[in-house]
């Protein structure tokens, strides 16, 4: 559904009213309810990027580069189609179907070869999958998720894309312990308020009780992530949402959680919003101005929030 029949879908006033505070509302809701760019991840686990390029081609497809991710690429077909996943190069393990903005998370994170590397929500695989690629298949990824049926799409994209470097894990995030990581991503659950244009019932769904009830989640699992950090190791917090509370607000709350933390600059070729410094009655930590906030309008991917944490 494009934007030009957005008269046909019903949103709330209050979720007009709480987005017009925060952005350009129009904006924000025409990018929110275009379709989105389709967009590949090549696995150089199995195939070179050159390879893989040409493979694509030969079959119709156009590549343009995500510049933030060198093995990104938008993708489109000379005849209108946007089944990439149908593809025997998908099959094989070749790419990975994932959004753009998506990518942006393991490229932060920086993990090097060798590295323990813990991926606290894991499931589908999208991220895991890129961190066990920057790792070369060394060191080793814990993959974890809290139900067990999320386990098997997780497992099935593992096996596809070639890694053995992961151990799978089922457990609430918070209550990893007694362990020592390199690197954390906590990609945590989230309202998902910047994917609305693949997911619509989200302008069904959307309270403002539902997204505090989220971000008392997400410092849980943003506080279990940090206390198995090595010191002088980097954790990244992602959401896929706009939402202030689930993002400034969660990182804010950790630094005065914690005595030990520091935010990161993060320097990617890419359009951001502003951080959200302030909302409601609270005023969020100077920190936040080095996260990286993404609105659906800014380069026409997902909302994304991003976040890179070194504990000192």
């Amino acid at each position: 559904m494009s934007y030009m029949d957005r008269s046909k879908i019903k949103i709330k006033q209050s979720f007009i009213d709480h987005f017009s505070q925060l952005t350009d509302y129009d904006a924000f809701i025409k990018a929110s309810l275009e379709y989105l760019r389709r967009s590949v991840r090549i696995n150089t686990l199995k195939i070179d990027i050159k390879t893989c390029k040409k493979r694509l081609e030969k079959l119709g497809w156009k590549l343009t580069p995500v510049p933030w991710c060198k093995e990104g690429f938008w993708v489109e077909h000379k005849t209108g189609r946007r089944d990439i996943g149908n593809t025997i190069e998908h099959a094989l393990g070749y790419i990975y179907v994932q959004e753009a903005a998506s990518m942006i998370p393991p490229v932060v994170l920086g993990v090097k070869k060798g590295e323990k590397v813990l991926d606290m929500c894991a499931s589908p695989g999208s991220k895991a999958s890129q961190l066990s690629q920057y790792l070369d298949n060394t060191g080793v990824l814990v993959a974890n998720d809290y139900k067990g049926m999320r386990l098997a799409p997780l497992g099935l994209n593992m096996q596809r894309v070639g890694s053995v470097n992961n151990a799978l894990t089922v457990m609430h995030g918070q209550w990893f312990k007694d362990m020592e990581f390199d690197k954390v991503l906590v990609d945590a659950p989230c309202s998902g308020t910047g994917t609305i244009a693949k997911s619509l019932k989200t302008l069904d769904i959307w309270n403002p009780h539902m997204i505090d009830k989220l971000a008392r989640q997400q410092k849980k699992l943003l506080l279990a992530g940090w206390k198995v950090l090595k010191k002088g190791g980097t954790l990244v917090y992602s959401t896929c949402s706009v939402e202030p509370q689930e993002n400034e607000g969660v990182v804010s709350w950790l630094l005065g959680e914690v005595d030990d933390a520091k935010v990161e600059e993060i320097k990617l070729d890419i359009k951001q919003g502003e951080a959200i410094t302030s909302y409601g009655d609270e005023t969020y930590s100077d920190e936040v101005k080095n996260c990286l906030r993404l609105w659906p309008q800014d380069n026409m991917t997902e909302g994304f929030f991003v976040a890179k944490l070194k504990k000192a």
